[in-house]
């Protein structure tokens, strides 16, 4: 199964409550910040809701 690698990029001051939510439930703690993440339904879910916040790229 491919990886997500997830980059916080833009502040998420001045967003709602959920999506500022989502973001620390995809483990983000600081901008700059990147995790890695399994390519599941549920992280790709997440990743909708913030897309515009983050950058994704595709790990092998």
């Amino acid at each position: 199964m491919a990886t997500l690698r997830i980059t916080w990029v833009k502040s998420a001051i001045g967003y709602a409550k959920n999506q500022k939510d989502t973001v620390r439930a995809l483990g983000l703690r600081r901008l700059n910040h990147t995790v890695e993440h399994e390519d599941r339904p549920s992280i790709r879910g997440m990743i909708h809701k913030v897309e515009h916040l983050v950058t994704v790229e595709e790990v092998r």
